[in-house]
């Protein structure tokens, strides 16, 4: 715990404390050096090192800040009892997971809707999960943290250093984000992860490898929480809306340094609907709302550099809308394409009644199926849980694969949003390469698809991600370090800049490129 780091926890929880949609210092004049859209992985590190350089920096957070407890005295609700918390402005839960024994007790109604912190956006063919909130889509997600194959990054990112990035700026973003290994002991003897461990039984005996993934969630603290001698949180069910113990989200790591240097606020419940120019910088339209959706204010902000770090379908939605209303009509035609899901897919098995995989199931995934070199069907499938709190004898998988299939965004002026444009048939050579690997699995091991998991009796679903990638592609919509073309002092920073795949789960990427990007714009564009 530094110095800063402290400093800037105790101005989070203070600011939580007193109800403040404000955190860090204020300022009275609507104008601030920099100003960075959004609190994820990319916004994150460019508010750190802004900050660290003495630049003042204005965060805009759509969400709200998550370290105030409800009712039940957590911060978030859990998986199994979801309540208002869980979704952003739904009128009901949207898991992944639609039915179960085809019966739907999976969601729940929510009544009026809330701004939660986990958000589903709806397209034709494709839903995308998102994070609402001081930290985005670290709050929301399995933590699982793993780099990509350096060969698969050289040929998504061919204009990005590949040694600089694996020599310096992974590592970094790993120490950075508090990445940590389970501990091989604990992995094999906690039935914590006996699910984890049937599922690496049966890719074994179908010839298949599986590898250890490390996390941002705390093993320590989870060896712990088994102990009971720390209050439950992964062995409580807690994953897709919010960890309240154990794992290290943004705002308890970049976004707390971030706050600490004394150059950061952080705005939250506020979001950005226009930008335009404004002599050599930026006038950005807000709206800030409280908590029912009611818009309080509206005003404007002035600033010199602005950052884009709304992820893949924020910031594509942002640029699109200036272009297209004429706020900023010149910016590149390539914004909007070049979109992608990661190859998500995610199916499950029905297991022999001797391989149980336990009712007490960890929500930290460690363990996948490693197929990533298979010459026609690569997967990287990670082995999930299904912690419902009793005995399923099911497996659980989110297979990441590659797919060369592209979506692309347009502008409806009817709705003022971004529409995403994917077929369902551009998710069938993900779904090819799912069911190339598990057919082998099911044939070795002589068990069945569970299909009373998905709507329409599926055993594969591919229509919804949590790895949205693409849209202001670096080196097509920007340079080759996230600068907007032909618009100076306008830089992305986020999920946005890579091009739809990327093999393993992104964040860690996202934060080593944030790190590599902010670290030449500080050299070459940036004065305090």
């Amino acid at each position: 715990m530094t110095r800063r780091r402290f400093a800037g926890l105790t101005a989070l929880t203070a600011a939580a404390a007193t109800g403040l949609t404000r955190i860090g210092p204020a300022h009275a004049t609507p104008y601030t050096p920099a100003l960075i859209v959004g609190t994820g992985y990319g916004a994150a590190v460019t508010a750190l090192r802004l900050g660290e350089a003495g630049i003042r920096t204005t965060m805009i957070e759509m969400g709200q800040q998550w370290n105030t407890p409800g009712p039940d005295g957590k911060v978030f609700c859990s998986t199994l009892d979801p309540d208002r918390r869980s979704m952003w402005f739904h009128r009901r839960t949207e898991a992944p997971l639609d039915t179960f024994l085809w019966l739907d007790v999976v969601n729940r109604d929510l009544g009026t809707p809330y701004a939660g912190v986990l958000d589903r956006i709806d397209y034709p063919n494709m839903g995308v999960y998102v994070g609402r909130g001081v930290g985005g889509g670290s709050l929301v997600n399995g933590g699982m943290a793993p780099t990509p194959q350096r060969a698969y990054f050289e040929k998504v990112l061919p204009q990005v250093d590949a040694d600089a990035m694996y020599r310096r700026y992974f590592p970094l973003a790993r120490r950075m984000l508090g990445v940590n290994t389970i501990d091989p002991r604990y992995l094999e003897k906690t039935p914590a992860y006996q699910y984890a461990r049937v599922s690496r039984k049966h890719a074994h005996q179908a010839g298949f490898r599986t590898a250890v993934v490390p996390n941002v969630y705390s093993f320590d603290y989870l060896e712990k929480e088994e102990r009971r001698t720390v209050p439950r949180s992964a062995l409580a069910g807690e994953v897709i809306y919010g960890n309240n113990h154990g794992k290290q989200s943004l705002d308890k790591t970049y976004l707390a340094d971030a706050v600490g240097t004394g150059n950061v606020t952080i705005r939250t419940l506020t979001r950005v609907t226009t930008i335009r120019r404004q002599g050599n910088g930026y006038l950005v339209g807000l709206e800030q709302i409280d908590t029912a959706g009611k818009v309080l204010k509206r005003s404007e902000l002035a600033c010199r550099y602005l950052f884009l770090g709304a992820g893949s379908v924020g910031t594509t939605e942002l640029l699109l809308r200036a272009r297209e209303t004429g706020t900023l009509p010149d910016l590149p035609a390539a914004i909007g394409n070049g979109w992608g899901g990661n190859g998500n897919v995610m199916t499950a098995r029905a297991n022999h009644l001797w391989d149980p995989t336990g009712p007490l199931q960890s929500t930290i995934p460690t363990l996948a199926i490693d197929n990533w070199n298979d010459p026609v069907h690569p997967a990287f499938a990670e082995i999930a849980p299904l912690p419902v709190g009793l005995e399923t004898w099911a497996s659980l998988y989110l297979a990441i694969t590659v797919n060369p299939e592209r979506g692309h965004f347009t502008y409806n002026h009817s709705t003022d949003r971004a529409d995403l444009h994917w077929s369902a048939d551009q998710s069938t050579p993900s779904v090819r390469s799912a069911q190339a690997l598990f057919d082998r699995i099911n044939k070795a091991v002589g068990t069945t698809y569970r299909r009373d998991l998905f709507s329409g009796n599926r055993p594969f679903a591919a229509d919804f991600c949590y790895h949205p990638l693409g849209g202001c592609l670096l080196g097509k919509a920007t340079d080759t370090y996230g600068r907007v073309v032909g618009h100076s002092n306008l830089y992305v920073t986020d999920g946005s800049l890579i091009p739809g795949s990327l093999g393993v789960n992104p964040f860690v990427t996202i934060t080593a490129l944030a790190e590599r990007n902010v670290a030449r714009l500080l050299a070459t564009d940036l004065k305090p």
